[in-house]
């Protein structure tokens, strides 16, 4: 089993996830062998809260070029976590609305 550090890689900041917070919903790029089930124990075990369901969606990567030459950004994974009711909200999103 992997650790937390390692399946939560870092958190997706843009205009459409930050419109999720008030809802706590929490937008975050993910290992992609990592299972929803092992997403939502990362989460509580991280930031202390307590996770209702959790989305997970597979990026493709984007066609980028320069100049002449063109190829692909990698794919990734990317997860929305939605917290109960009850439960707090993550302190690091709460600085950035």
């Amino acid at each position: 089993m992997k650790a937390a550090q390692d399946i939560i890689l870092k958190p997706v900041i843009t205009e459409k996830s930050m419109t999720g917070i008030p809802g706590k919903k929490y937008t975050f790029k993910v290992a992609t062998d990592a299972t929803k089930v092992d997403i939502a124990r990362a989460v509580e075990e991280l930031f202390k809260v307590e996770v209702a369901k959790v989305n997970t969606i597979s990026m493709r990567g984007q066609m980028r070029r320069m100049g002449r030459y063109a190829g692909y950004t990698a794919s990734w994974k990317k997860a929305i976590v939605t917290l109960k009711a009850d439960s707090k909200p993550i302190e690091f999103f709460e600085g950035l609305i």
